[in-house]
This record gives structure tokens, sequence and C-alpha cells, in this order.
């Protein structure tokens, strides 16, 4: 980067320090009112406001709670960053003072950082746009958690309608339970594809004193619960990656009666097309095996839930941003990192804009305890993951690095762009 590119980028940062106490405050407003999926009206109106506020082209409701704001500032290429808003059904036991005030529901997984970043990044890109050429995209999607909001957003005509323009890069992060302060980047394939399945298992009732007369599908179910962990241990070859976890298990209403029918929901994570296609044959296969060893009458009825393709970032793109990341934050606090099993579907807004994606992980956890329990190896057991009921990032130094990792992120690409004079670098 050549000196005047650092200044511009240091004098678009600069504001940051007078405006973060004003962010923690908006992260701790969105902790305490989490929103379910495609529920996350007071999340979207909030963002709506404060990009009207920033000078944005705002366009609200897109997939009924979505959210874009559009800031042309002349020639370059467009730079679209992406938050998700959803909560999850959790119940949150974090004991902080700003809990949710929501029973039963809780932002378990760090959306309200990401949105609080992107509007941080937001506020940043357009008070300091002297500094950069180009337009900038930011968009706040809808139910992540069930892996439908992007889709419905590009169903909704995101591009296909003009609602926003087709981004040239699309950029997205995302907190993670390791020492605030830090950056983690995985290249190429960085989150599996995720398939949810329901599974009903049909037989037949009766009471429970007469099992003869029945055809029980609990034991049908319970025995291809077992039984379908073979897929991963005995049909993926040991250099692929797949996970089969079964999550829930429903059947039957009182002790004394066989039930006509068992449940089972369960979440399949792969890295490979053929490896996710051979696991769901498997699943599939070891269900009707299931049932027609117990004699059932009626096959199995599968049901896909949600479904989450492969994240993958584009090696260039990672590159060059890990490079202002470096430069910015120290070469130390950026780290990289393998494959999460976790899922995602920011890809498929990249995907669908022929775009290159990079989407890389935030530390969010105070850093003396992650230390702690990194020295003690006790990550697993003392370092609640996303998803726990007692998940709860710091919002210092988390809110200020990633409001600064998403607005280098996207003036990288700017200063990269021939519109700035010359080629891109590395040409």
């Amino acid at each position: 980067m050549s000196d005047s590119d650092a200044s511009g980028r240091a004098s678009v940062l600069a504001p940051l320090d007078a405006r973060i106490a004003d962010l923690v405050a908006l992260y701790e407003d969105l902790h305490r009112h989490p929103e379910l999926g495609f529920q996350e009206t007071r999340t979207a109106a909030e963002a709506a406001r404060r990009l009207t506020g920033f000078g944005y082209d705002v366009t609200t409701g897109i997939a009924g709670t979505g959210v874009a704001g559009v800031l042309r500032n002349g020639a370059g290429p467009v730079v679209l960053l992406r938050a998700d808003m959803d909560a999850l059904p959790v119940t949150e036991n974090t004991g902080l003072e700003y809990a949710s005030t929501v029973d039963g529901r809780m932002h378990a997984c760090g959306h309200d950082v990401h949105v609080t970043c992107l509007l941080g990044a937001a506020d940043l890109l357009a008070a300091g746009r002297e500094r950069w050429s180009g337009t900038v995209v930011v968009l706040f999607q809808p139910a992540e958690e069930i892996g439908s909001g992007a889709q419905a957003m590009l169903d909704d005509g995101l591009y296909s309608k003009g609602r926003v323009p087709t981004p040239d890069v699309v950029l997205a992060q995302h907190v993670a339970p390791f020492g605030a302060g830090l950056i983690a980047y995985c290249p190429g394939a960085c989150m599996a594809a995720a398939d949810s399945l329901e599974i009903t298992f049909h037989g037949t009732g009766g009471h429970g004193s007469r099992p003869e007369t029945t055809v029980d599908p609990i034991l049908m179910a319970a025995s291809f619960v077992q039984r379908v962990q073979s897929v991963v241990s005995r049909e993926v070859a040991p250099k692929d990656q797949a996970v089969v976890s079964v999550g829930s298990f429903h059947a039957g209403d009182t002790a004394n009666v066989i039930p006509e029918r068992a449940v089972v929901r369960l979440s399949v994570r792969s890295f490979d097309e053929t490896v996710r296609t051979a696991v769901l044959a498997g699943i599939d296969r070891i269900a009707r095996a299931e049932a027609a060893a117990s004699g059932a009458d009626r096959a199995p009825e599968t049901e896909v839930l949600d479904s989450f393709p492969v994240t993958v970032n584009d090696a260039s793109t990672l590159h060059e941003v890990n490079e202002q990341f470096v430069e910015l934050f120290g070469a130390e606090r950026v780290f990289a990192y393998g494959p999460a099993s976790g899922s995602e579907d920011a890809g498929v807004l990249a995907t669908a804009a022929g775009a290159p994606l990079y989407y890389w992980w935030l530390g969010g956890w105070d850093p003396e305890e992650f230390r702690t329990a990194l020295a003690a190896g006790r990550l697993a057991q003392d370092i609640p993951s996303n998803h726990s009921p007692r998940f709860a990032p710091v919002a210092r130094p988390t809110l200020t690095m990633g409001v600064q990792a998403l607005t280098v992120a996207a003036l990288n690409r700017w200063g990269r762009s021939p519109a700035r004079g010359g080629p891109p670098c590395g040409a």
C-alpha cells in the first residue's frame, strides 16, 4: 500500500474513536431485543433509520425484513458488505446487564455484533467518501440461521429488480469464540454445506403390553439413530470430512402406548458435493432398511428443512484483504484457521452475482479468559461456542476491530480498482 493509500485509510477510520460509545450502546440494545428469522422488524427499522441518516439510498422490506443501503460515489467497483440480523430460540444464561428481555430468544450467534459493525462501517465509509471512488452496498439479511434469508432476498429481486447494483465482490465476517482482537481466515472451502432433514418413521400403534401386535416406530427410529453414524465412520474416506448429528427425536405421548410414528431430525455437514450426495444417499438407505427390517407397511418420509451450500473463499480476494489486515492489525493478530463445520448462506449472494467472496472470523471473547483457557487446554470446556446460552462476545475491542475490518476490506477493493489510476495490484 502506498503512503497516500495508508493515509486515506487512516483518515476514513479516524472518526471511529468518537463513535464507538454509540456503537456499544447499539450493540447492547440489539442484544436486549433479539428477533427470530423473518421477524427482524425492530432491527431492520434501526438499520434503515441509521443508513438514511448516513446518506444512503435505502430499500426496506426485501424478503420481508431485509434492508439494503446503497451509496454511489463515482466510478469504481461495487462492494457488498453483508450482516445477518436474526437471533436464535435459545434462553439466555450469560448474566449480562443487557441480557435478552425476550423469553426463549437470544442473540446466541453474535448477529447483533454483525449488525453493529456493519452500521459502524457504513457510517465511516459515508463520512470518508472523498477518500474512495465506487459504490458500497450494505446488506442487512434476515434468516441466516434457517439458511433461507440470502436466497429469499435474491428471489425478491435483490439483483434482478435492481434493488441494489450487482456487486463485484461480497465481504462478510462472523464473530467467533476466540480472543477479541484476533482475525482468523481459511482459504478455499471455509464452512461446510449443511442439510437439515426430518425423517418420519411409520409403524402400527397399540397397547404397550402387547408389542407383538404392533410395528414399533420408536425401536425402528432408535435403530436408525445408532446405525446412521456408520455413514461417516464406514462410508466416508478418512481424507474427506462429514458430520451427521441427530438433534431431535419425538415419538409418543404416554408410557403404555406404542405410537403410530416417530420423527427424527438430523443435521448433515460436508465440504464436497460428491461426499454430500453419498452421505444423504446412505441416510436414506439406512432409514428405508430399518423400516423394512421392522416390517413397516410404509416407507419413511424425508423432508429437507433447510440447506446451506459450501462457503468458499476466493484466494485472490483473501490474499489482498489480508494484506490490509496485517498492515492495520499486525501479523500476530491475523492467523489461518481450518475449515469450520458450521454453515453460512453469505456465499449465495456472491454466487448469484458471479462475484468473489471473502468471509473471515472475528474474535469476540474476553482476551484474558481465552488465553487462560488456551493455556490450560480447556477451550472446549471454558469458552462457550456460538449457539450456547452462555455465548457473550465482549463489546470492546470486538466492535472496534469488526468495524475496522469491514471498512478496510472495502477500501482495499476500491484501492485496487483501475478507476483509481493504473492496473490492479499484482497485474
